[in-house]
């Protein structure tokens, strides 16, 4: 089964380019060449029902996925699989909820009829222009109308850490940019099905510890105070990146490895709540629940757009290794399964976007921003947290013979069609 899905995936040895480069010399009529690609598509897709299937029963499985955990999918890099192949890779791992940095359409098409959610991004590099209701109107005529009708996209993040930046610029145009976005949405009547938000990193926080006394920073008061009141209003969550492992990294003599991964340990106790926290992650959410509550607002969910740790780290990097990256991802898994919530929120379960799929090669800063994957571009685990999903391979010249014989048989089943 397998090595008649790798011959079938790619599609440009059974078809060539288009119908005028294969002259339609092999076809009584292009009707009939339309048929034939019809059948194709429509063999694909039971192919990969099946194939998803097989593996959903088989024993590697993993039946965590299906819990609700989300991947961010980056693409910086220059040696990352397909998007197709990518799709049926987190098919393969029962994967529901994807994040993007962008709307690549490319990405976007490969997924088209799947049951996967997508978080598209809006760069911070497009801010400004979309303060302009003109310009937001064409970027989501191009980039998200295109695919709303066989792609699930549930939300679109206006902007990345904008207020991790030092351009004060940029955090005057973050709250206008998500409005405008907001009203184009409400104008097409996809303000139910599209959320507005953005994603910030936890430099936002003033204090953190302990979490019942969090604050945001007040150098970002003027900022922050009417973002919430918008996330209030239109029902969006707040989402932060949160990673434990730079506390960690920046005090590893003073941070306890076990309590950043989940690992036993002695935890901390609230002084204010009594609330014991055995992990930093959930006391980060906590701090930003606490943050929002001290400016007004316990109604705005919070969401983990981003967590994960590194495989692999420069020198001065400590605690970038294999083992603890599979423990902390291993551990938090766990944790989604078990819908778990945080202490102070403990039944609402702890929603995240695991940082990331793939090792990207081409990231900027110290070697851990390249080794945040789950997988090699090849599809081979990092490390093994019994993640053991499938990426189909491309076909090699030496397959061309047995390709040929599918090829031809699928063939004459169209000519029969047409007949």
């Amino acid at each position: 089964m397998r090595y008649i899905f790798d011959t079938f995936i790619n599609f440009n040895f059974l078809l060539g380019s288009s119908a005028d480069d294969m002259n339609l010399k092999y076809w009584p009529n292009k009707w009939c060449y339309n048929s034939y690609l019809v059948f194709i598509f429509d063999l694909y897709a039971v192919l990969h029902t099946f194939l998803t299937l097989f593996l959903a029963l088989s024993d590697s499985f993993v039946q965590i996925f299906s819990i609700g955990m989300g991947i961010n999918y980056g693409q910086i890099a220059n040696n990352l699989p397909s998007p197709s192949r990518v799709a049926i890779l987190l098919g393969s791992l029962n994967i529901s909820r994807v994040k993007l940095y962008d709307a690549d359409p490319n990405v976007l098409l490969a997924f088209s009829n799947s049951n996967v959610d997508f978080i598209v991004g809006l760069g911070n590099e497009y801010l400004q222009s979309m303060t302009d209701p003109i310009k937001a109107q064409i970027w989501i005529e191009q980039h998200l109308l295109p695919h709303l009708t066989r792609t699930k996209i549930n939300s679109i993040l206006v902007g990345n850490e904008v207020f991790s930046s030092n351009d004060s610029h940029l955090f005057s145009y973050l709250l206008p940019a998500m409005q405008t976005v907001y009203r184009v949405l409400v104008n097409l009547e996809l303000d139910k099905q599209v959320a507005v938000t953005t994603a910030h990193s936890l430099t936002i926080l003033g204090n953190s510890y302990p979490p019942s006394a969090g604050t945001f920073r007040e150098d970002l008061a003027q900022y922050i105070q009417p973002l919430l009141k918008f996330h209030s209003e239109i029902n969006s969550p707040f989402l932060i990146n949160a990673y434990p492992y730079f506390a960690y990294k920046d005090n590893p003599d003073q941070v306890s490895l076990e309590y950043v991964l989940f690992q036993p340990n002695q935890g901390m106790i609230d002084p204010n709540t009594n609330l014991h926290y055995d992990n930093m992650l959930y006391a980060q959410i906590d701090a930003v629940y606490s943050a929002m509550k001290a400016m007004g607002h316990t109604d705005i969910e919070v969401r983990v757009s981003e967590t994960g740790w590194p495989s692999k780290g420069d020198a001065n990097e400590a605690g970038a290794t294999p083992q603890n990256a599979g423990l902390y991802n291993g551990n938090l898994l766990q944790r989604i399964a078990q819908r778990q919530g945080t202490p102070a929120k403990p039944s609402t379960p702890i929603d995240v976007h695991v940082f990331a799929l793939f090792n990207e090669n081409l990231k900027p800063g110290p070697a851990s921003e390249r080794n945040y994957g789950l997988y090699y571009p090849d599809g081979t685990p990092v490390y093994n947290i019994g993640l053991q999903g499938y990426l189909p391979e491309f076909i090699s010249a030496s397959d061309k013979n047995a390709l040929s014989i599918f090829s031809s048989l699928v063939f004459l089943i169209a000519c029969f069609i047409c007949a």
